[in-house]
């Protein structure tokens, strides 16, 4: 069913969009002035979350949909599910200290490894059917 990769993926879009709200408010309490992109780390450390995060969501989202379509809605969702979770985790731990990241940037990237090699595991099975 697409209704489960479609919720993984606006589950994913709000936790971006709350990282990227709590970019907005430590700028503010930082007081980093727009386009200022560096400060106090606290605010740094909020930026780099977003921009990862962002980062790693254009290599995500397209990998969720074809491992759904391609091998199963259900599997790619609770993978999918993984690195909401991973992405959260990076988020917490970074923003207590950078080298926190870890454990939940290795749950999100082993999260869209298994995308991208189920995908093209897919796709090659339907090319050669």
């Amino acid at each position: 069913m697409e209704i489960y990769p479609s919720l993984v993926t606006v589950i994913a879009l709000a936790v971006y969009f709350a990282i990227t709200a709590n970019v907005g408010r430590n700028r503010m309490k930082y007081k980093v002035l727009p386009p200022a992109t560096t400060g106090d780390p606290n605010f740094e450390r909020a930026l780099r979350v977003q921009q990862n995060t962002l980062e790693q969501m254009v290599f995500f989202l397209p990998l969720l949909w074809l491992f759904c379509f391609y091998i199963d809605p259900i599997w790619g969702s609770a993978i999918g599910g993984f690195w909401i979770i991973g992405r959260i985790l990076y988020a917490v731990g970074y923003y207590q200290a950078a080298e926190k990241r870890m454990i939940g940037f290795a749950i999100s990237s082993l999260s869209s490894l298994t995308l991208f090699v189920g995908s093209i595991i897919g796709m090659i099975l339907v090319l050669i059917q």
